[in-house]
């Protein structure tokens, strides 16, 4: 598989996580939320990696086996691409492990679910264009 069929697998695969976030919001605005903060963010964090590591191998490079938004986003920035606009999605990090055995409610937070899907979006459709 070449580089730019296997960043538009991940694409496609961030895409799922992308839908998925599309309907949690969709339900949550409707009547109560039916999937937990833990969740939504989970899917943001699964859909901003695989996004990025779609950019990274469209780019020709290689990424790491890894969940940390940080690591991928110095990847593209050593390759010269311009990340700056999106370091604030590595906030979801802790989605991709933690939130998954601790309750966000241990630490009293919620999660504003308009403002990580707007974000969230536009690092998917920044990524959409370049492979287009």
């Amino acid at each position: 598989m070449n580089d730019l069929d296997h960043a538009q697998l991940l694409f496609s695969m961030a895409a799922n996580d992308f839908k998925a976030l599309k309907g949690m919001l969709r339900l949550g605005n409707e009547t109560e939320n039916f999937f937990s903060d833990e969740i939504f963010g989970f899917h943001a964090q699964q859909c901003v990696e695989k996004t990025l590591k779609a950019w990274i191998a469209a780019r020709g490079e290689t990424y790491p086996r890894t969940h940390n938004l940080i690591s991928l986003l110095q990847i593209l920035e050593a390759a010269g691409e311009e990340t700056t606009a999106f370091e604030y999605l590595a906030d979801l990090n802790s989605f991709a492990v933690q939130f998954r055995y601790e309750s966000l409610l241990d630490y009293d937070e919620t999660l504003d679910r308009e403002a990580v899907f707007e974000d969230v979006e536009k690092v998917f459709y920044h990524v959409r264009d370049i492979l287009n």
